[in-house]
């Protein structure tokens, strides 16, 4: 796959290509594939910003812990789709970098809350603030109403796909 000069993807050609209402799904697919790859990049450069040795897929937890608070490890587990063992290894990760702390729930004390520490909470809120420093810049071009209805469809979207 690749861009021409306006950075577009020229549609897909050939036999078997399907028609009609198909073809804007196709064009979904694909941009949606080079933005998820973008992402995962960006991500990855994100994460090490945070903490050198931070893994890429631990930073979602620390976006959704510093626009939450605490929570608890199953709580995190399912929103970020993976399981227990998987949650508690990369917790304990993030607990030896110093950038998250786990408390008892005071609604329940046989349960614990995973919170950022104060470091994490100040590299977490420096690489965000420097994050959307970057989207002003790139979107400048962009009418505001346009950059909100672009956050308005893809909260549709992800919300359709916890589904």
């Amino acid at each position: 796959m690749h861009e021409d000069a306006n950075n577009e993807v020229p549609p897909a050609t050939g036999r078997g290509t399907p028609s009609g209402a198909d073809q804007e799904f196709l064009a979904l697919e694909r941009e949606l594939t080079v933005l998820l790859r973008r992402a995962r990049a960006n991500q990855g450069e994100m994460a090490r910003e945070v903490h050198p040795d931070l893994e890429s897929s631990a930073y979602g937890l620390l976006i959704r812990l510093d626009e939450l608070g605490g929570q608890r490890a199953t709580d995190l587990a399912a929103y970020i789709g993976v399981g227990k063992a998987t949650m508690s290894r990369q917790l304990r990760a993030l607990e030896e970098l110093g950038l998250i702390t786990r408390e008892p729930d005071p609604a329940d004390g046989r349960a614990w809350l995973v919170t950022l520490t104060e470091e994490g909470r100040c590299r977490v809120g420096t690489v965000r603030e420097a994050r959307r420093a970057r989207y002003v810049s790139q979107l400048a071009h962009w009418d505001r109403r346009e950059v909100a209805e672009l956050a308005r469809l893809l909260h549709q979207l992800n919300g359709g796909m916890e589904k």
